[in-house]
């Protein structure tokens, strides 16, 4: 069995959001016209794995320059060896070959292999269970009236989120451009709306304003502590080992990264070396794929750590399933003017439906999950290369 084609498909859908100056998404006013790219591998018996990836992460040149050089030919099955050949790529790639571009290859090939053996790609890797408890993740707060503006605003859709079966909640507050972001005031008042809103046993979590100083850092930290949150994440530039280390080292309440910080899952054992962390982070995306995430999570429970995942996607979700020391799956981004459980067009239903309980339920269709809509993403294609 040998990799016979790798296609690059861009198409268009509607969609309710939009981004702000600094990348945030938010509800938009009004339907815009937004682009998705289908990556397709395909091997030589016709078996085929598929993944959604940004148009920018997988466009002609990265498929070109490199996914089709080192993968042609190749068995499939050679998840790892074939990492290994594209990471190498990356450093004379002038920074074309992201890991982002990684992950969606070695997601495809997940993908393509839960296909040919009949599986989901969670029981694949070693399942350890088939529903995963979610939290509840905000999208960062905005200005719009009804919406995310006010830590009441916070409160109030957070009573909705318990309601709606959530059993914890993460807030993203305010960032720029937001006319008053970064504040640490406000971060703590909407901290303090929410544990009163809904209760002392609820866990809540913090992704605030990612480069805030060590002293602002630790002042919020300190309103964390008292409110009995879960974790503070992502608070300072990530960059820094060595204040992450420094904060660890004066709070109570746990740290959880890296988040954004480069070098995949090398980098996390120097967080861990480091004691820079309490809780260690990785997303299939930012670390370069499923593989990557399991080294990272494994490299945790060595350490008597957990691992938690970054992000909603169908590879985290099978991630979060197959690994003992992760103890929930982020769901989101929420805001009260959308509804996730609503599919998008170009997906016949969402990869991480939620029951009343707050578990999200792991699909049961070989590969990674991804109940795609091939007749309208064909309609709507743009260009394929």
């Amino acid at each position: 069995m040998k990799i016979e084609t790798i296609q690059g498909q861009v198409f268009v859908f509607p969609s309710y959001r939009c981004s702000d100056s600094a990348g945030h998404s938010h509800p938009s006013e009004t339907v815009t016209e937004a682009k998705m790219a289908l990556l397709t591998i395909t091997a030589d018996d016709g078996t085929q794995g598929r993944i959604l990836a940004p148009v920018e992460v997988i466009r002609p040149f990265v498929l070109d320059s490199f996914a089709r050089k080192v993968l042609i030919g190749q068995d499939p099955f050679d998840r790892e060896r074939l990492w290994h050949a594209l990471e190498q790529w990356q450093r004379g790639s002038a920074g074309q070959l992201t890991d982002r571009a990684l992950a969606a290859f070695e997601q495809a090939l997940w993908d393509l292999a839960g296909r040919k053996l009949g599986l989901p790609v969670y029981k694949l890797i070693g399942g350890f269970r088939d529903k995963v408890p979610a939290y509840g993740s905000t999208m960062c707060g905005d200005e719009l009236k009804g919406g995310l503006s006010t830590p009441d605003e916070y409160a109030d859709f957070a009573v909705k989120m318990v309601k709606r079966g959530y059993k914890g909640i993460k807030l993203h507050t305010w960032m720029p451009p937001v006319s008053f972001a970064p504040s640490v005031a406000m971060d703590i008042k909407a901290c303090e709306a929410v544990r009163e809103a809904v209760g002392p046993d609820v866990p809540l979590m913090l992704d605030g304003f990612h480069w805030y100083s060590r002293m602002d850092a630790l002042t919020i930290g300190r309103a964390l502590e008292r409110l009995n949150f879960t974790w503070f994440e992502e608070m300072m530039n990530e960059q820094s080992i060595d204040s992450y280390a420094w904060l660890a080292g004066q709070l109570n309440v746990p740290i959880l990264g890296p988040e954004s910080a480069a070098g995949k899952h090398w980098a996390r054992a120097d967080w861990v070396r480091a004691g820079a962390t309490d809780i260690l982070r990785a997303g299939v995306p930012g670390v370069g794929g499923i593989g990557p995430v399991l080294k990272v999570a494994h490299l945790a429970e060595s350490f008597g750590m957990d691992c938690e995942v970054h992000g909603s996607s169908a590879g985290n979700l099978a991630a979060c399933a197959a690994i003992a020391n992760c103890r929930w799956y982020e769901r989101g981004l929420l805001h009260p003017f959308l509804e996730y459980d609503e599919p998008p067009p170009y997906l016949n239903t969402i990869w991480d439906p939620m029951d009343s309980e707050g578990f999200v339920h792991l699909s049961q269709e070989p590969g990674l999950g991804e109940d795609l809509n091939l007749d309208y993403i064909d309609a709507h294609t743009i260009s394929t290369y």
